[in-house]
């Protein structure tokens, strides 16, 4: 590499510090005095459904909910544990003996159900001490036999199907929430800043990808947001493509799709960088992705200074036309198949959507998500540039989150 190229580099200094023990203790303090006010206004909901009981099945909504820190790696194991009843006075999840600890320490305000592996037995037990007749269900959750048996366990007491309710509120975040999500951006800019001078050819994806996971393990994230993406060349065409032992070679593109968990939220971002001197295809593609992105933060930047005045923020499917408006206008190469983005906070994948489908409704606010318009040519090569923004209509600001260079980034050569 030049001197110039390895000058121009992002430095890890140029980014946030990992967070102190304060920050941790005082966004601690932050979910438990923000939980009352996300059980009122699911208890708001359950009023106006008619129903007394919401049964919880998802391990983000019992964290946010609860306190309970579940996540998807602990339900595969954790057997009926975690699953929470919220009623209109009282807070109960449902546990066996590996957790019933955890839930005294991190779920104070609720109680615990002992229960092992035993949920259409122990249900009508749980129903009659809630003292509760016409039961919420997250219906997108619940097996069809295991509700099947609920039912037949207790008949008396009627399962009414649910979907989004907490969902919903979980899309609009408050301000520790923002803080924890930033927090984990600055954890992944700093990973990949520190990544760029071991990027060289010779070596492999897997490699890569380790040492990534590596460097944001050991600089302040809890864990992994999601498996590291790391694909070189052709391989960047795969959205969702798997690190493998394709070793790196001047000329390819390398594109990275990562995160890291911060106090229980979490980041997600892609840089595709150029290993060598980008070719005029290559570094064509780049552009017109790059340009993609910025019409869409654009666009959401204006429609938040005009919401100011009254008018009303666009919807998910606005933005994503916009952006993809770019690449279409462009001709050379076809858009992303994928959505534009989505939202992200305790889980990677959070309401609001902006792809073509999702809900033509303005975007809620505030919020966080994700703009990551990409071009894909099988079998060549692929481009993605993602970032988090947030959004506040009531200050009219929208900041990145992810403050990595979006400028093509030379490695390697």
């Amino acid at each position: 590499m030049t001197g110039a190229e390895s000058a121009a580099w992002p430095h890890p200094a140029d980014f946030a510090a990992p967070p102190a023990r304060a920050d941790l203790e005082r966004w601690t303090e932050a979910d438990r005095a923000a939980r009352p006010a996300r059980l009122a206004r699911l208890r708001q909901r359950m009023e106006e459904a008619g129903v007394d009981g919401y049964f919880g099945l998802r391990w983000e909504h019992m964290r946010y909910l609860t306190g309970l820190p579940f996540d998807e790696r602990e339900v595969t194991s954790a057997g009926d544990s975690g699953k929470f009843l919220i009623t209109g006075t009282a807070s109960i999840v449902l546990a066996d003996s590996r957790y019933t600890i955890a839930v005294r320490r991190d779920a104070p305000e609720s109680r615990v159900f002992e229960c092992y592996n035993a949920l259409a037995a122990r249900w009508p037990d749980l129903v009659a001490e809630a003292g509760v007749q016409r039961v919420a269900v997250e219906a997108t959750t619940i097996p069809h036999l295991v509700w099947e048996r609920l039912a037949a366990a207790a008949p008396g007491v009627e399962l009414v199907p649910i979907e989004g309710w907490v969902e919903a509120d979980r899309q609009v975040k408050e301000p520790a929430e923002i803080e924890r999500i930033a927090a984990a951006c600055a954890v992944s800019d700093r990973a990949l800043a520190s990544l760029l001078p071991s990027i060289r050819p010779g070596v492999t994806e897997a490699e890569l990808a380790l040492d990534l996971e590596w460097r944001m393990r050991t600089g302040g994230a809890e864990r992994l947001a999601f498996d590291v993406a790391c694909l070189a060349g052709p391989n960047a065409a795969l959205p969702h493509g798997s690190p493998g032992e394709a070793r790196i070679q001047a000329g390819q593109v390398l594109l990275f799709d990562f995160g890291a968990q911060v106090a229980g939220y979490r980041s997600d971002m892609t840089r595709t960088l150029f290993v060598g001197e980008p070719g005029e295809r290559d570094l064509g593609v780049y552009e017109v992705v790059a340009a993609s992105q910025e019409a869409a933060i654009s666009t959401v930047r204006d429609a938040l200074a005009a919401a100011r005045h009254g008018a009303p923020l666009p919807s998910g499917p606005d933005v994503d036309a916009i952006s993809r408006g770019v690449i279409e206008a462009d001709g050379r190469w076809p858009a992303f198949g994928h959505g534009l983005g989505h939202g992200i906070g305790i889980a990677v994948h959070e309401l609001p959507g902006l792809g073509r489908h999702s809900a033509a409704t303005p975007l809620p606010t505030p919020t966080v998500f994700s703009i990551e318009p990409g071009i894909y040519l099988e079998g060549e090569t692929g481009v993605r540039i993602e970032d988090l923004v947030a959004i506040d209509a009531s200050a009219g600001s929208l900041d990145r989150l992810t403050r990595f260079p979006t400028s093509p980034v030379i490695v390697g050569s």
